[in-house]
């Protein structure tokens, strides 16, 4: 018996430094876990708050094609399917971010999981900008960053009362904050705006990118991944305004030379303003997600990734032309058509990529090499 007894408490020390060990090895799983992911962007992740905000009557996103590959009717999301953010949710084992602007049965129970404020249509600087440079006309949303940011202080109240509790929860959520800029270069390009006039914007932005991410670090963020831009010089939108009949403008996948080298000077500026940031505060994670780099990948080989009808290049949906994208007849508008097999094209709708190229993008994000620092270990692999 006396043996018997030393056994049992020999296997509960055991089972005790066991249990001790595993909760502080970096390498457990429950280390590795996000339990809430918080969103801000535009277009690239929104899940259904631009429909919510009726910032439009009949916006064409409300309706079929979009969303026809996996959730087989119209979200919100400007894509044919899941997006970026979808995919990195699904890593770590969580539900999909319910747009903040559209109130759902059970809210609280999913919200505690984290909540999207992303808009379509979105930019980092505020609506006063784009008035002030006579662009106020064209856009699609007021519902900045700084806006959003405003948002989630405001729902922040519901998720904790005190800042023990709310510094526990957040020290365990991911914040997204974008793809955030890109709108920003799109309505001066859609508004006649040369590369000069994009590249004097960069700073405004990248500073509001800063602003936003500072802001979120106050509220008690500490670990956030920021986005940079995607080779827009390969975008169907981009190769349209800007056709040029010389061959010195394009590089060896067809894309316009200055406008990637554009978008890679965004992402740098970003780098280096994201390294401020780190320097300042050491304690944090502050993650670059090199959405440029990812998305170059498909567009060097892409049969490779099985985009065997087109890379960024040229639309799934769209209304014609030589990238199929008609700025008049855009995918969903009258006189557009969606092809058969969206995953066989990067680009859904000359601007959106495809859900087949977000799966690629979020997988070059969660298992590299296109993080830096790397994103904690997630909890299932994307097929």
């Amino acid at each position: 018996m006396k043996i018997m007894s030393l056994m049992i408490i020999s296997f509960f020390i055991l089972l005790g430094f066991l249990e001790r060990a595993a909760s502080s090895n970096p390498s457990n799983s429950s280390d590795h876990a996000y339990e809430a992911i918080f969103n801000f962007g535009d277009s690239l992740s929104d899940t259904g708050n631009f429909l919510s905000s009726g910032a439009l009557a009949f916006p064409v996103i409300g309706k079929l094609p979009y969303g026809q590959t996996f959730f087989r009717h119209a979200t919100g999301r400007c894509s044919d399917g899941r997006l970026i953010v979808d995919f990195i949710a699904e890593a770590y084992g969580l539900p999909y971010l319910p747009p903040y602007l559209k109130p759902s049965k059970g809210q609280d129970i999913h919200h505690h999981h984290g909540v999207n404020f992303a808009v379509a249509g979105a930019t980092a600087l505020d609506s006063e900008f784009f008035y002030r440079k006579g662009l106020g006309k064209i856009l699609w949303t007021h519902d900045s960053l700084s806006v959003q940011l405003g948002w989630f202080k405001k729902f922040k109240q519901s998720l904790c009362t005190t800042r023990q509790d709310c510094d526990r929860y957040l020290k365990r959520s991911l914040f997204l904050v974008g793809e955030i800029g890109g709108n920003d270069y799109n309505y001066a390009a859609f508004a006649g705006g040369d590369i000069n006039q994009l590249l004097a914007t960069v700073p405004l932005v990248v500073e509001a990118i800063t602003i936003a991410t500072s802001e979120l670090i106050a509220e008690g963020a500490v670990e956030l991944m920021v986005p940079g831009n995607l080779p827009v010089g390969c975008s169907p939108l981009y190769m349209t305004l800007f056709m040029s009949q010389n061959k010195e403008d394009f590089d060896q996948n067809g894309c316009l030379k200055s406008f990637n080298a554009f978008a890679q000077f965004h992402n740098k500026q970003l780098n280096l303003a994201l390294d401020t940031l780190r320097k300042k505060n050491p304690h944090l994670r502050i993650i670059y997600a090199d959405y440029y780099g990812a998305a170059k990948r498909f567009i060097h080989m892409p049969r490779h990734f099985g985009f065997t009808r087109g890379t960024l290049l040229r639309a799934c949906c769209g209304g014609g032309g030589p990238f199929n994208f008609n700025n008049s007849a855009r995918c969903g508008h009258i006189g557009s058509k969606a092809c058969t097999d969206p995953s066989i094209y990067a680009n859904w709708d000359g601007i959106h990529l495809t859900e087949a190229a977000h799966r690629y993008i979020a997988k070059a994000l969660i298992e590299g090499p296109s993080t830096h620092p790397p994103l904690k270990s997630s909890l299932f692999k994307i097929a």
